[in-house]
């Protein structure tokens, strides 16, 4: 996710932090550098604008100035502004007084409206609501059986009728309020562009559900055109958020950077692959440390909770962050991270990984090799209490069914990784991404709280 972006911003804070001491012209140049990599990024040129100058007046001058660590005040400074332009906090929903709570998805057709409504069922399941899942969508063939097909996978009742959109969408609600479900949700037709017909047609779904939140679903990989496109549905439906799909497809990230700036309505939730779980809440501080090459551990332990033990987690966020991390718990956490994502997606959580093991493509059979190898090692191998020399290696590729070149490959960016994290440490605990300690079990609804809405 972001590849482009974070690869850049990686090398400038590499730089920073080699110097102990900057002018005014280093850090002229370091906003040169952050201008060309945001707009290299497809981010909205008056967004670049006002994240330059905001920067600039902070850095140049008495906050710089007061820091002991003046290059690491400034990444200090360009973290807390990218945490702003993203939205600053994450949306916080508040559910009805009086249930239903009812959220219309809204979007171009192609955006992934439909598996988003089905992730977001499960989103709200994992909260402790009961969704109903409503298809309004009888434009497209077969949409009504491809969200029966989804809500089934996620445990989710499907509502529909052969009757009209409008129709669909407030006998839903009904349906609703007949079996006792809390959340609505409302997966409406799409075109190929922004048309009058597509417009009316939300706007009238809007009008007989009255829903207490509106959400836009839109493509991250289209850019600037997603942004415009939000812009045009926020004039017509005012609109409450903005969801981001195929995040892990956006190598730039332009959209991401540019939405809440630019619309004035917060990015909600991302899409991040397609599986059910591949959904996540939107942190803007923690996508800012990511884009900065420094993790974003918090996320990873609340993906990991929602699957396994949260001690697990809390463990290896310990061990991780003390530099203890050993290859015994890297693989029971290859192991445990198969089971909740790509564990490509997973690393790029991790602060401290290579670059180039960052960006790798990883497959099952790469998952598999890489197990094989930390297998074949003896404990002490794993823990690392005595060298792996050349004999070794090769009892190991032999054990494993691998070369020596993947064991030493493994071997090396294994250390990198361990001596980055001990480095990132500061840094981490500069801008509060350390120190701080996951919640134990799960987080049901612990941001969200009941509105105060009456009955619609």
């Amino acid at each position: 996710m972001f590849e482009t972006l974070t690869d850049r911003f990686e090398g400038i804070v590499a730089r920073l932090r080699s110097r102990g001491h900057l002018s005014d012209s280093d850090v002229s140049e370091v906003l040169r550098e952050i201008r060309v990599a945001l707009l290299e990024a497809d981010v909205n040129l008056a967004v670049v604008k006002d994240l330059i100058e905001a920067i600039r007046s902070r850095c140049v001058g008495a906050e710089l100035a007061k820091s002991l660590s003046p290059a690491q005040q400034v990444i200090k400074v360009v973290d807390e502004e990218l945490t702003r332009i993203l939205g600053g906090e994450p949306l916080k929903i508040r559910y009805a007084s009086k249930p239903p709570t009812i959220v219309l998805l809204a979007g171009l057709q192609g955006a992934g409206k439909t598996t988003v409504a089905a992730k977001l069922a499960r989103w709200f399941k994992q909260q402790g609501r009961q969704p109903l899942l409503v298809a309004a969508d009888l434009q497209r063939p077969a949409a009504v059986e491809q969200l029966r097909i989804l809500g089934r996978d996620v445990g989710a009742t499907v509502f529909s009728e052969t009757t009209d959109p409008v129709s669909v969408a407030r006998e839903g609600v009904a349906e609703a309020e007949r079996l006792g479900r809390d959340i609505v949700i409302l997966d409406t037709a799409g075109r190929l562009a922004i048309d009058d017909a597509l417009m009316a047609e939300v706007r009238a779904i809007s009008e007989v559900t009255r829903p207490d939140y509106t959400l836009f679903v839109v493509d991250a990989m289209t850019g600037q055109d997603a942004v415009r496109t939000a812009e045009a549905f926020n004039e017509a439906l005012a609109l409450d958020g903005v969801i981001l799909t195929k995040v892990d497809g956006d190598a730039r990230g332009g959209a991401a950077l540019s939405v809440k700036q630019v619309v004035g309505k917060p990015i909600a939730f991302i899409s991040t692959g397609e599986r059910p779980s591949d959904f996540e809440t939107f942190y803007p501080d923690r996508l800012a440390r990511r884009i900065l090459g420094m993790g974003d551990v918090l996320s990873l332990i609340e993906k990991a909770e929602r699957e396994y033990d949260s001690d697990v987690a809390e463990k290896a966020t310990e061990r991780l962050m003390s530099g203890q991390f050993s290859l015994d718990d890297f693989l029971e956490q290859l192991q445990q991270i198969k089971r909740i994502g790509p564990l490509q997606s997973m690393l790029g959580m991790l602060p401290g990984v290579p670059k180039d093991f960052r960006n790798a493509k990883i497959d099952d059979k790469d998952v598999g090799r890489i197990e094989a190898i930390i297998k074949s090692m003896t404990p002490d191998e794993r823990r690392g209490a005595v060298a792996l020399d050349g004999s070794r290696r090769s009892r190991i590729a032999t054990g494993s069914g691998t070369s020596a070149a993947e064991v030493n490959n493994l071997l090396r960016q294994f250390k990198e990784m361990q001596k980055m994290v001990r480095t990132l440490g500061p840094v981490n605990r500069l801008v509060g991404g350390a120190g701080r300690k996951p919640h134990k079990g799960k987080q049901k609804g612990s941001r969200f709280t009941p509105s105060s809405r009456g009955a619609r």
